[in-house]
């Protein structure tokens, strides 16, 4: 029994040593532990400096960008509210048929379907210029409608004038600002759309309405990354969209 005793004292005390050397294993790690905790700490606080640093400097590239290549303004037009007009010329009128008009005033057939708009008549968007707009409620009708004339019409295209021209050129530079925004943001767009795609040869009304659709949906998308305010959206308002996208009030542009 004496010599079990001792055996088992002996044991004992080699695996006292070893728990000690674990120890200081243990405390070894932990220090180190501690050390890659501040260090990544410390590279966390770095790279979200980095971060707001190049936020900073896409913001700033963009509104360069939108400032002096490519302004985007609201341009007011002096159409009048038909309810205010009738209920000028006939004082007899009543409220239901006020707001009546005013509801009718706000609706726009597009597309084979009625389209609300509280903006429609009142605002369009220019871009580039305040030559160059189109219209607030996304009606893009006047260009195909003016293709499928020209089809039937012979001889040279008089029509300086023309807003099919103008739809066309608005969309065509929409569409390189895009494109410029998603290499400056460094996101991906989830449609392809060349620069050319609206110049040119004249489109067909089923082309030309997908690449309107395709133009939108990459606007929408880099709204969505930068986080606009999604009540301001409107799937179908194309330079609105852009303008509340390049907003120096946007707060997360450049993320």
């Amino acid at each position: 029994d004496a010599e079990g005793l001792l055996r088992i004292k002996e044991e004992n005390q080699k695996h006292y040593r070893r728990a000690q050397r674990h120890q200081e294993k243990k405390e070894k790690i932990q220090r180190h532990n501690r050390k890659l905790g501040d260090l990544v700490e410390k590279k966390t606080y770095d790279l979200k400096t980095q971060y707001e640093h190049l936020a900073n400097l896409r913001r700033a590239h963009i509104l360069e960008l939108t400032s002096v290549i490519f302004p985007i303004e609201e341009v007011k037009t002096s159409m009048r509210d038909p309810a205010d007009v009738s209920s000028e010329s006939d004082n007899a009128m009543t409220s239901s048929t006020v707001s009546k008009l005013a509801e009718a005033r706000r609706t726009t057939y597009l597309s084979g379907r009625w389209v609300c708009d509280d903006h429609n008549g009142d605002t369009s968007i220019s871009i580039t210029g305040p030559w160059i707009t189109l219209p607030n409620n996304g009606d893009y009708s006047a260009y195909y409608n003016w293709v499928e004339e020209k089809k039937t019409t012979q001889g040279p295209d008089m029509e300086h004038n023309n807003p099919a021209h103008t739809i066309s050129a608005a969309l065509c530079y929409a569409t390189q600002l895009v494109n410029t925004l998603s290499l400056i943001l460094d996101v991906n767009l989830p449609k392809k759309l060349c620069n050319r795609q609206f110049c040119g040869e004249n489109l067909s009304r089923h082309r030309f309405m997908r690449a309107v659709k395709k133009l939108n949906a990459n606007i929408l998308h880099l709204c969505f990354s930068q986080h606009v305010n999604l009540d301001l959206l409107h799937p179908l308002h194309t330079l609105r969209n852009l303008m509340y996208l390049v907003s120096p009030d946007t707060e997360n542009l450049g993320r």
